[in-house]
């Protein structure tokens, strides 16, 4: 592939060889760079809800403290993706990298303080830690956009948060209960003296000692994510040149699609809630369906593999759609297969044809399949199919921020309107709701969209 010389003081020999380097050299490379950064970021985000803290009630309510720790984070993660839409929609090139670092360095941080500060006050570190992650994703889907292969490139992506989410979730388990420091003792020199001294981390300190251990991948990562070459010419003709947008831009697109967009965010809303609710309490959810952890240390991992690969190889299909109008309306396809998928799984596990484990597996792939393309795949191609000129990470924000208000306000709903529901009996009523009203949905922002929009067929990279 060849693209065109990177800006003056952004070139280096490495991105010059990646612009002539063959199209499968450049998307493993990008893929490798971009997952790797992602992957790396949840090992700051996701550890402490590895923790239970059973039994303990935030400032002496009804609400449970991890509970109030979830929704903290979730309201900086919140308002981080409503930052990010006026940041991360006009961030430079030569910003992102310095951004990402500034970003993972105060999160870094917020966890340290978050050892450091008694169970209640942990609430406050935990909103900090938050602030600033809600705007790593779009600053590195300013890297894969708008390119012929950015199917490929955002579904490998989008890998990360869905295999990260439970490995790293094991990961603090394993710090708690002393299996890291086991594997440390096998290390030569530095890791005898290095298990000693780390030993079973409490819960309350387990979050920054993960983050630690992952902060040189980010940094490795980063500096590799920011080699790759713009897009070239060919990938412009086909997917539109992706410009930062001011406000007036932002506006302008918002009044152009209304209808659908609104159709979309409505489902959003509730999909991250759905989303969030699943990824945060797997390890209670588990639990109640018979899987203690003792005897399942790695079952979140597992099931989570299993989803991962999932959705990677039917978001991957969409880069063989050359027609950006039928590229869109198979990713809206796919969600709402996604959707209905819930309300399957559920129907089965009720029915006793499969069991929980392979519930919660078919929840993650239906919830991910839905989920994923609104900050990957879905934008892009609206983006390139009405030949907009933007970015579509303005679009993701936007979503995104919608999204995480609709997560704070069902953790809430859970704790005070549900409070006698069992976790697993919360998350079956609220697969089913999200099941109808996801089909509603996106079916009828699909009608909208398909009416809005021409097929531009585009050639092979």
């Amino acid at each position: 592939m060849a693209n065109p010389p990177s800006s003056p003081g952004q070139s280096t020999r490495f991105t010059r060889w990646l612009e002539g380097a063959p199209t499968p050299v450049f998307v493993a490379l990008a893929i490798t760079a971009a997952f790797s950064t992602y992957f790396a970021m949840y090992a700051f985000r996701k550890p402490f809800a590895a923790s239970k803290f059973d039994g303990q009630f935030f400032l002496g309510t009804h609400v449970a403290l991890k509970t109030a720790l979830v929704i903290s984070q979730i309201l900086g993660y919140a308002l981080s993706k409503y930052i990010g839409i006026k940041v991360c929609s006009e961030v430079t090139r030569a910003r992102r990298a310095p951004l990402l670092l500034i970003l993972i360095g105060w999160a870094q941080g917020a966890l340290v303080l978050y050892g450091l500060l008694p169970d209640d006050w942990k609430v406050l570190a935990i909103f900090l830690n938050g602030l600033p992650l809600g705007m790593v994703w779009g600053l590195v889907v300013w890297y894969l956009e708008g390119r012929r292969t950015s199917e490929l490139l955002l579904a490998g992506l989008s890998l990360s948060f869905i295999i990260a989410s439970g490995v790293v979730k094991d990961f603090g388990r394993a710090l708690m209960e002393g299996s890291v420091a086991g594997w440390w003792a096998a290390v030569p020199l530095i890791g005898p003296p290095f298990a000693q001294m780390l030993g079973k981390v409490s819960e309350g300190w387990m979050p920054a000692i993960a983050g630690f251990h992952f902060l040189p991948v980010f940094l490795a990562s980063v500096w590799l994510l920011n080699q790759l070459p713009r897009p070239n010419a060919g990938d412009v003709t086909a997917r539109v040149e992706r410009e930062p947008m001011q406000g007036t831009d932002r506006l302008a697109f918002a009044r152009q699609f209304a209808v659908g967009l609104v159709l979309l965010f409505v489902a959003y809303f509730f999909l991250t809630a759905y989303r969030d609710f699943r990824d945060n309490y797997q390890v209670e959810i588990f639990d109640d369906l018979g899987y203690p952890y003792k005897a399942n240390k790695t079952i979140i991992s597992r099931a989570e593999s299993i989803v991962t690969f999932g959705v990677m190889g039917v978001l991957a299909l969409l880069n063989l759609v050359k027609d950006n109008r039928r590229g869109l309306l198979c990713a809206f396809g796919i969600m709402t297969g996604g959707v209905a998928l819930l309300g399957v799984s559920t129907a089965l596990l009720q029915a006793h044809l499969i069991s929980g484990f392979w519930w919660m597996t078919l929840t993650g792939l239906g919830s991910y399949l839905a989920y994923v393309p609104y900050g990957s795949v879905l934008f892009d191609r609206l983006i390139a199919s009405t030949r907009t000129v933007g970015t579509a990470v303005f679009a993701i924000y936007l979503a995104d921020a919608i999204g995480y208000t609709g997560s704070v306000g069902v953790q809430l709903y859970k704790d005070l309107a549900a409070g006698s529901v069992s976790r697993l009996g919360f998350f079956t009523g609220l697969t089913w709701f999200m099941c109808g009203l996801g089909v509603v949905c996106l079916v009828g922002s699909a009608a909208y969209f398909a009416r809005r929009t021409r097929p531009v067929i585009i050639s092979s990279p």
